[in-house]
């Protein structure tokens, strides 16, 4: 399998064996031969970031050890008040194949963990374990595999003395150097990450440029922001969770490296780009995409999958915006959306299926006159892509969530006839008479707390997510009292609503 390209997992390259195939004796050869110090184990707790524990290896047994059977960690503290002090005891147990080597300390071979309990068990209330266990239900119930990728949008803050070659606010996307100042570090990022992760697509400037931010918080007051997206490559959903923890994780530890500040807050001025986490995903059935039939149109299966994230639409928003800020992003004309819906390569609306290389392939041949290559052999690469998440979700739920929804379309024939009502086109900001008609999404956190209360069975089912999950998102969409939020900020005018906003919206700089 041998791989001599520059971005590809270094373990593989040195065990010459795919992830997915590693095993203890290998790794137990790459502690040996890379001289590695250290094992870190990663875990994901409540708050969705990510934590870590560090175990030095003084012997061969210790590496063996821990690698066969974990380490032990307090749940009552990474996950305060569902688990009694009295019984907090979780072991936390790698991943073989998502083995890497901290790119921050040279002497450390790192994995990500799952949680499981004293009977050796996953854990009910862990959130990746909640993830694993939608997407089992949804295998089990429909025979088809869920893949899924997030767009991870974020601002970099960093000191510019020169203002030379300022970008023009909401004007930034894709820009170049000299105009993006931040090339250097997103090259530092994209590369770290591919070579971890291995699925990332891209990445660039998104729309987004602060000039001088104004603020209470030391770190970011009188700053300028750039705004970036980072893509991931689809995986199984269960996965796509993990990157993403993992990504945001790189990030900010890479910005952190070089001086600058990376926050992935919904909203950080009022009036400029909120940073989203637009997650796209598509079907597979025996290892083949089946979103579109061989002429391009999207199938059953799509189209009820569809269905099925409009039924679970106005829910979706407790796990995906999860701060008051989330709701001064999903604001008209500002390419978030506010209704349920869902249209062909419309950013207006909450759903929207992209170009997928569906009805037409080997562009380069359109291009590039008398071109006499083959043409690639590929899978569909068509996905739908839903809009309404943002940089304070919890990935893990965010997506147990949404393949929830996918199952419910995907077993419900409700699903079709809710995907064909609530189909749009053209911009809906602008058709009056189709935006009143429309369906709403919740407005405030403590209107997605109280839609959530109502239709917790749609979660609770199968014991895909606890109780007790159900009531720590309720309970933390509520202790934002943001119940009267958008009649407050009718009052209000000119400096004062300024104030109330940026005071609002810089609160969650280090959420999620």
């Amino acid at each position: 399998m041998k791989n001599d390209y520059i971005l590809s997992n270094p373990i593989s390259a040195f065990l010459d064996k795919p992830k997915e195939d590693f095993t203890r004796e290998d790794l137990i050869k790459v502690i040996k031969e890379k001289q590695i110090e250290r094992i870190t184990f990663h875990y994901t707790a409540l708050d969705g970031k990510l934590k870590e524990l560090k175990i030095p290896i003084p012997a061969k047994i210790n590496a063996e050890i821990v690698l066969s059977e974990g380490e032990r960690v307090d749940g009552s503290s990474l996950f305060k008040g569902l688990i009694d002090s009295g019984l907090s005891d979780l072991y936390i147990v790698p991943v073989y194949k998502s083995a890497f080597f901290n790119p921050f300390y040279s002497g450390s071979l790192d994995f990500v963990c799952r949680y499981l309990n004293g009977n050796g068990e996953p854990a009910p209330y862990a959130p990746d374990n909640i993830l694993g266990n939608a997407h089992r239900l949804l295998k089990k119930n429909t025979g088809l595999d869920l893949f899924a990728l997030g767009e991870i949008e974020f601002y970099l803050f960093y000191n510019d003395e020169t203002k030379m070659y300022m970008p023009r606010r909401q004007k930034a996307y894709h820009i170049s150097a000299p105009y993006s100042k931040t090339g250097t570090v997103l090259a530092e990022m994209l590369k770290t990450l591919t070579q971890i992760v291995g699925a990332v697509k891209y990445a660039h400037n998104e729309v987004g440029f602060i000039d001088k931010i104004e603020s209470n918080f030391k770190e970011l007051n009188g700053k300028t922001g750039e705004q970036l997206e980072i893509e991931l490559l689809a995986t199984p959903v269960d996965e796509t969770a993990d990157n993403i923890v993992l990504a945001k994780w790189l990030i900010r530890n890479i910005a952190y490296k070089n001086g600058l500040l990376a926050t992935f807050a919904p909203k950080l001025e009022d009036g400029d780009a909120g940073n989203g986490m637009h997650v796209h995903m598509k079907l597979f059935k025996d290892g083949k995409n089946v979103m579109v039939n061989g002429e391009g149109v999207l199938t059953e299966y799509a189209r009820r999958l569809i269905g099925g994230l409009c039924r679970y639409s106005n829910t979706l928003t407790a796990f995906g915006n999860t701060v008051s800020s989330s709701y001064l992003r999903l604001v008209p004309d500002q390419e978030a959306p506010t209704k349920i819906c869902w249209s062909d390569s419309n950013r207006s609306s909450m759903i929207r299926v992209p170009l997928g290389w569906s009805k037409i392939k080997n562009l380069a041949a359109c291009v590039n006159p008398g071109l006499n290559s083959e043409p690639l052999k590929i899978e569909s690469m068509q996905t739908v892509e839903i809009r309404t998440p943002d940089g304070s979700a919890n990935a893990h739920l965010l997506l147990a969530a949404l393949t929830l929804a996918a199952e419910w379309g995907l077993t419900n024939d409700k699903s079709l006839s809710l995907a064909e009502k609530l189909y749009v086109k053209g911009n809906i900001f602008k058709d009056k008479s189709l935006f009143k008609d429309l369906p709403v999404l919740p407005a405030t956190c403590s209107a997605s707390a109280d839609i959530l209360q109502l239709k917790r069975a749609e979660y609770e089912r199968e014991n895909i997510f606890t109780p007790s999950i159900i009531d720590f998102t309720i309970d933390s969409l509520k202790s934002e009292k943001d119940a009267d939020l958008h009649k407050k900020l009718a009052k209000l005018k000119g400096a004062s609503r300024e104030k109330f906003i940026n005071k609002l919206i810089q609160k969650d700089i280090h959420k999620n």
